[in-house]
């Protein structure tokens, strides 16, 4: 009996699941955003209902980075009552853990403007340099008050200089 030996070309393979894994992270994503649409409605999409408190009036597309790539999401837009999501907050363009790599990349000696190749190169989305800029801002800040705080007790602590050769 012959041995069939199955070859698997690497990159198409990774690229065909890097795009099913952003295919079911958008699809659940838009479910979860219909899903919110309807509960705050009082109906499903096309339900005739006397309890209906809104109405849909379509949807519109947005952007948002995720550690799966950029997806664009569809947002349910409703007449008589304002859809405030609580799956994707208003304004944000970036899940908080992609923002949190970049910082750390950041940190970890990258320029903002190479954050900003390497974000595009991961996630298909950039990070504007200036925008890194601002976040930047609020960590040093933190780090700042952090290290200017009191210290309201002794610490023992040892102190060692020396020379390696």
């Amino acid at each position: 009996m012959p041995k069939h030996i199955l070859q698997v070309n690497q990159p198409m393979f990774e690229t065909q699941l890097d795009r099913m894994v952003s295919e079911k992270v958008t699809e659940i994503l838009n479910r979860m955003l219909d899903a919110e649409a309807d509960e705050i409605t009082g109906a499903a999409r096309y339900e005739r209902s006397c309890g209906r408190k809104a109405y849909r009036a379509g949807h519109y597309e947005r952007d948002l980075t995720v550690k799966a790539g950029k997806l664009s999401v569809r947002v349910p837009k409703l007449k008589g009552a304002l859809f405030e999501s609580a799956v994707i907050e208003r304004y944000r363009r970036r899940e908080e853990s992609v923002e949190e790599a970049l910082i750390d990349m950041y940190l970890a000696g990258v320029s903002t403007r190479r954050v900003d190749d390497i974000s595009q190169a991961l996630w298909g989305a950039r990070m504007p340099s200036q925008t890194l800029s601002d976040k930047l801002r609020k960590v040093y800040g933190d780090i700042d008050a952090w290290r200017e705080r009191p210290l309201s007790q002794a610490y023992p602590y040892v102190f060692m200089d020396g020379v390696w050769h």
